[in-house]
């Protein structure tokens, strides 16, 4: 009998969990957000009709399918709302995540370039702060933003201003909080693809006369594309969808699409115009996902 088949029986045996908790915890869930968008909004418990049930049987079962329609998502595209919400939040999540790779680029470089037995202890210097509360570390950044707060204080002692600036509800509070935030998770994912690199490589470009400069444009950032591939999407991502930062830190003139949902769930108690809000939401993310892939499979074809 051959190894293959050996290892095969106990590889999809163990493969079984993971494809039962992404159907639970994954699939299911979003059958029932899906259906509550093809609802309609009532005033009752639960807010949306239909409402399946068995004990009407078969026939309940069709007429229930048969009221589920469209609509909620026809309104999504017709209102400037949801439209002005998905358009800020990607502008938001695009120009955070080149922040971030333009910060965290120089970083993870930077540790994978130290003596072995310091790499540990900058990893540790990029994550430690990070296990104190999320939360706690916002309202610390309000407490450094507002108008008495400690920047302000700090410019006013050096008379770099002449008066306190508004740092507070505005756009630039909004990404300095998003950018603090997921800074780590655009450090990691380079700092292990930059470590993995053989330095071998730069010594031969620079025996070919290239320079440092040239060496780093032409050899280490095409070899790192992984990296920044995958430290875009852990930021992008759920940037994406962030409500607590622009909440916080932002001003109120216009939302994000995770302050739009949290609106129509909680104060507007519209699930269902909520729930497409969602599933759009999804389909957005699901195209970088789908871009990265097709680009790491283009990757493995070319090799």
């Amino acid at each position: 009998m051959s190894g293959r088949r050996i290892f095969a029986a106990p590889a999809r045996r163990a493969a079984i969990p993971p494809y039962v908790w992404m159907v639970l915890f994954f699939l299911v869930p979003f059958g029932f957000v899906l259906k509550i968008s093809l609802s309609q909004t009532v005033i009752a418990q639960p807010p949306y009709l239909p409402v399946f049930g068995l004990s009407e049987g078969i026939a309940g079962l069709k007429a229930s399918f048969a009221a589920l329609s469209l609509d909620n998502f026809r309104l999504l595209v017709s209102d400037n709302l949801y439209l002005a919400s998905y358009l800020r939040s990607v502008l938001v999540a695009v120009v955070s995540t080149l922040i971030l790779l333009a910060v965290g680029y120089p970083i993870a470089y930077g540790m994978a370039r130290l003596p072995r037995r310091w790499q540990g202890i900058a990893m540790m210097l990029v994550i430690v702060p990070f296990w104190t509360s999320f939360l706690i570390r916002i309202y610390a950044w309000i407490n450094i933003l507002q108008h008495d707060g400690l920047l302000n204080k700090v410019l006013l002692a050096l008379h770099i201003v002449s008066t306190p600036v508004v740092w507070l509800s505005t756009d630039s509070a909004m990404y300095l909080g998003i950018v603090y935030s997921y800074l780590p998770f655009m450090i990691l994912p380079l700092y292990a693809t930059l470590a993995k690199q053989d330095p071998s490589l730069i010594e031969a470009a620079a025996d070919l006369g290239v320079s440092r400069i040239d060496a780093f444009w032409l050899v280490t950032v095409p070899l790192s594309w992984r990296g920044v591939g995958a430290g875009a999407l852990l930021c992008f991502i759920p940037i994406m969808g962030e409500f607590v930062i622009p909440d916080l830190l932002a001003g109120s003139n216009a939302l994000m699409i995770g302050q739009t949902l949290w609106l129509e769930f909680f104060t507007n108690k519209d699930w269902p115009v909520a729930s497409a809000t969602a599933i759009v939401l999804l389909g957005l993310l699901l195209v970088p996902l789908l871009v990265y892939d097709r680009l790491q499979r283009r990757h493995l074809e070319a090799r």
